[in-house]
């Protein structure tokens, strides 16, 4: 059994909250460009699983066709972009959604402030940022991940301003590996 109510709760490193707030508030002149951003991570998941199942392919389950799915709810005010690929576990989550690139952050955001690189082009792609600019259009993001082969499933949530939660979840909420909602 599950226990949903537990939640490792932590904060962003403080350069990755600093950042986070510049770019929702300055770094993207289009808000569109969230979407092709998690499309773009939901392709990279599902060749990321492509790769990995050459050596084991028992990671494809019953769905070995990469899939990208995209659905509105319009009365939620919910987008959610889907995708069958290969999925986090919860230290997965912790590094890949916890930290923008290690490597690199600091500097990014000493440019960004000096008013270097004002080129949205130049940010796209770049140290991890682009899954963030989901925040420019939502109030909380939600991932919730399975990683392939794996019996557990996590719910990764922040509003962009400081702090992230992970928690676990059923494994029927994480069907396919992995589902990103806002």
């Amino acid at each position: 059994m599950v226990d949903e109510a537990k939640s490792d709760d932590r904060p962003f490193e403080a350069d990755v909250a600093k950042l986070l707030h510049i770019m929702v508030h300055s770094v993207y002149s289009e808000k569109e460009v969230f979407l092709r951003e998690l499309i773009s991570n939901a392709a990279d998941a599902c060749e990321r699983l492509r790769y990995e199942a050459i050596a084991t392919p028992s990671l494809l389950g019953d769905d070995p066709s990469p899939r990208i799915t995209l659905s509105v709810d319009a009365e939620k005010r919910q987008i959610t972009v889907g995708d069958n690929g290969v999925g986090m576990s919860h230290d997965e989550m912790v590094e890949a959604l916890g930290t923008i690139a290690r490597s690199g952050t600091k500097a990014f955001v000493d440019r960004i402030q000096e008013g270097k690189d004002r080129e949205e082009a130049s940010f796209i792609g770049q140290f991890g940022v682009g899954f963030y600019s989901a925040f420019m259009v939502a109030e909380r993001v939600d991932v919730i991940s399975r990683r392939a082969g794996a019996e557990e499933a996590f719910r990764w949530s922040s509003d962009g301003k400081g702090t992230f939660s992970i928690s676990a979840v059923p494994l029927a909420d994480a069907p396919a590996a992995r589902v990103a909602w806002f």
